[in-house]
């Protein structure tokens, strides 16, 4: 059971997020022969707080 686990920045919409599950799952399906009811995704979102870029967060990059 192929499992794939993406961090992302939050701030995106459902419709995004929803629509990267569906996009990920298809390429993993296809690439690797799996059913799709196999493969899991798993979509965490990172506060802007929490995400660094530079040794500065995101939030106060206004990222």
């Amino acid at each position: 059971m192929p499992l794939v686990n993406i961090q992302i920045m939050e701030g995106r919409s459902q419709e995004k997020i929803d629509a990267l599950m569906k996009n990920v799952t298809d390429t993993v399906s296809e690439t690797l022969g799996a059913p799709k009811e196999n493969v899991r995704v798993i979509v965490t979102e990172i506060p802007k707080t929490h995400w660094g870029i530079g040794g500065t967060s995101a939030k106060n990059l206004g990222r």
